[in-house]
């Protein structure tokens, strides 16, 4: 009965901001790897953002690096993306996902739970 609902994408121009939301329910585990996927038409699913808890360690795809940054909310369940500078480039289907399994966090793509999806669209 774990849910992940994504919120917060929709069309910005060229240099605009975002901040996706994950709203995270019905996980309780102590440790855990959360991450920000996207998957761009005629595209593979890719790797945005990930936070380790409790470590707090990130890693941040070379796309995003300077540009966007995760965190989390742990009172209030919530995975946030915040999307600075963003490009035609970064127009998507993001989708956030949890994982038990803490180890290999940054490189996994095996995620065992998935949101359904919020659409960004940044248009030139």
């Amino acid at each position: 009965q774990v849910q992940l609902v994504e919120s917060g994408g929709g069309s910005v121009q060229t240099g605009g901001s975002l901040r996706l939301s994950c709203a995270v329910s019905g996980f309780t585990d102590d440790y855990y790897c959360m991450g920000w996927f996207r998957r761009a038409p005629g595209k593979e699913r890719e790797g945005v953002a990930r936070i380790i808890y409790p470590g707090g360690f990130t890693f941040y795809a070379d796309s995003a690096k300077g540009r966007f940054t995760i965190s989390q909310d742990n009172a209030k369940n919530t995975l946030y993306l915040q999307m600075n500078t963003l490009k035609p480039d970064d127009t998507a289907m993001y989708y956030c996902a949890v994982d038990p399994r803490g180890h290999e966090c940054f490189t996994r793509v095996d995620f065992s739970y998935w949101g359904q999806g919020t659409q960004v669209t940044v248009s030139s």
